[in-house]
């Protein structure tokens, strides 16, 4: 051979080695699982022992990973805004889901939610791993519906009727339900949230890890903040439901083992706190005496100057776009003063009125110009006369501002490669998908938290 042929072969040799020597030295990524819990204030986990809570499998990511004491939530603490919070790094100003149900002051929509990925502005931890060349996996997170994932089980429902569950098939990943059922029986409605819906996704959950072997997931379980509704927080029924979801964290953290052993991350998470309720607050029935709002004889909108936009413990005031800026701004004082002489009466259950400015610094609605913040004990409704306030049977509620304590949120995660028995004290919900991002390899530029050190020293 040629001196100057051997040369190059030579050199060609030492690169492709080099290569293969850097890609070997290289940390193979992770299977990555992230697990919401609707619902779980971080003291049901970390304080289970005063709290009365059996929950090993929980524990065990405390005491092998890493955990937030606090997770700081967005404006408002609700489950939609804050899972896409959770998925994409950004407030809900820029992701553009701004609470759980669409803005609809003529009520057209029936209650209609921010189900379709399409409505996110900003990339998702879905679109960095598939575009990585990743396989992914869905069941049931909220605001799926249409979002590029290899296997996806969206969240929606309608009505309850049965044909909620054609729909869900035809929106879910082609013939996935199908094939699923096969083995494991139906499907849980969308619209059920109670414990049997959580073991029924559990199972495909576990089975979409077995089968399709993703190397990222998502799953969402919903039955632990239904009950607080229903019962309460740290009620005997709501200990029992959180007891049953620890179960089933405890099957996919070892389905996780098994699609990859030793090389396997679960992070667990959740969207809010909660507190216990006793009185609802019809702002509508105020808005209306105040010539703010028109209804009709079923008590439906037929114009307004402004109206509110509930979400559970807090409310957005939005001024209707249509008018004049002359207009407008008188509504604004119309408004300003209404608010001020609710709040000022200790039993409206007013905790305070933000105005824009200091809503929008914080990330909330960006097209309201007030937010009202009820004070514990109390939540916003739908009534559209008679009294401001009313007793109500639901037992807990979220949405207040994320300072407040109760609402704060979880973060526990362990496996490959993840300290063991550390605290984070509080982070921002904003810094989860960086975090999530940085362990699968991908980033998302768009993300204004932060990745944490979440890694083994």
């Amino acid at each position: 051979m040629p001196k100057k042929l051997f040369a190059t072969a030579v050199t060609l040799i030492s690169i492709l080695g080099w290569t293969s020597t850097a890609r070997a030295q290289q940390p193979r990524r992770p299977t990555v699982v992230l697990i919401s819990i609707d619902g779980l204030r971080p003291d049901y986990v970390l304080e289970a022992g005063r709290r009365g809570v059996r929950a090993p499998h929980l524990r065990r990511l405390v005491a092998d990973g890493v955990s937030a004491g606090r997770v700081r939530g967005v404006i408002p603490t609700v489950t939609y805004p804050s899972h896409t919070t959770m998925i994409t790094g950004v407030s809900p100003a820029k992701h553009g889901i701004f609470t759980n149900t669409t803005f609809d002051p003529f009520w057209k929509n029936f209650d209609g939610w921010y189900w379709y990925a399409e409505d996110i502005h900003v990339p998702t931890l879905w679109d960095a791993a598939l575009g990585a060349g990743m396989v992914t996996s869905n069941v049931h997170w909220p605001v799926s519906v249409g979002a590029k994932i290899t296997y996806n089980l969206p969240q929606i429902w309608r009505s309850g009727h049965e044909d909620d569950r054609k729909m869900l098939r035809a929106l879910a990943t082609p013939g996935l339900i199908d094939e699923l059922e096969r083995d494991l029986g139906p499907y849980a409605d969308g619209i059920g949230e109670s414990m049997p819906g959580d073991e029924v996704r559990g199972r495909f959950a576990v089975r979409l890890l077995e089968q399709k072997r993703p190397n990222f997931m998502t799953a969402y379980f919903t039955a632990l903040d239904h009950e607080e509704h229903e019962s309460g927080p740290f009620s005997p029924a709501s200990l029992a439901v959180l007891e049953k979801i620890d179960a089933i964290v405890g099957t996919l953290v070892a389905a996780a083992e098994r699609r990859d052993p030793g090389n396997a991350v679960v992070c667990v998470v959740s969207d809010h706190g909660f507190v216990a309720t006793s009185k609802v607050v019809n702002l509508y029935a105020a808005f209306r005496a105040a010539g703010l709002m028109a209804f009709d004889d079923k008590n439906k909108p037929t114009s307004w100057q402004a109206t509110p936009w509930a979400a559970g413990g807090s409310a957005a005031i939005v001024i209707n776009p249509a008018a004049s800026p002359e207009a407008r701004a008188a509504v604004r004082f119309k408004v300003a003063g209404l608010l001020k002489e609710l709040a000022a009466d200790p039993a409206s259950g007013i905790a305070q009125v933000l105005d824009a400015g200091a809503l929008h610094a914080r990330g909330g609605f960006p097209d309201a110009e007030f937010l009202v913040d009820m004070k514990p004990g109390y939540f916003l409704g739908r009534e559209t006369s008679g009294p401001l306030v009313t007793p109500t049977k639901t037992a807990g509620m979220h949405g207040y501002l994320p300072s407040l304590p109760e609402m704060v949120s979880s973060f526990f995660i362990a496996g490959a490669g993840i300290g063991r028995g550390r605290s984070l004290g509080e982070i921002d919900m904003r810094d989860i998908a960086p975090t999530i991002a940085t362990l699968l390899g991908v980033t998302l530029p768009a993300a204004e938290g932060k990745s944490l050190p979440v890694r083994d020293r």
